[in-house]
């Protein structure tokens, strides 16, 4: 009987984890309704192009921009873009959630991804909001 418990307290160690931080969130995929879904927004669509759907979304967290790209390269056309204008973005492998970083830390937990940070190289002082994509966070 002990051996029993012992073992189970080493397999649940060894599949917790010895008090580490909590797992990462599963990377969810799908089209721009489905990944808004799981945010848990409707999504205010602005963009439709073979290469790339864009739209605001709103939830308690905040508002953001989230975007879905035909392929990796064009996803990463339009993060090198939106570099230049600062900013915080929850980076999935063909889709993007642009806006302040408490909002996309926040998607995160539904979406999973990686948060990135744009540097903001424009001396206008307008932050995130101009661009080529539109205002990101309000």
């Amino acid at each position: 009987m002990h051996r029993r418990v012992a073992g189970a307290l080493v397999a649940l160690v060894l599949v917790t984890g010895c008090g580490g931080s909590p797992p990462e969130p599963e990377e969810a995929a799908g089209t721009l309704e489905e990944l808004a879904a799981k945010a848990g927004c409707v999504p205010d669509i602005g963009t439709q192009a073979a290469e790339i759907r864009q739209a605001n979304c709103r939830t308690q967290s905040g508002s953001y921009v989230l975007a879905t790209f035909a392929t990796d390269r064009g996803r990463q056309e339009w993060l090198d873009g939106a570099d230049d204008y600062g900013g915080s973005y929850l980076v999935g492998r063909k889709w993007v959630a642009a806006g302040d970083e408490a909002v996309v830390t926040a998607l995160r937990g539904r979406l999973g991804g990686t948060v990135t940070t744009g540097v903001h190289h424009s001396g206008s002082g307008e932050g995130h909001t101009g661009g080529p994509h539109g205002r990101h966070g309000s």
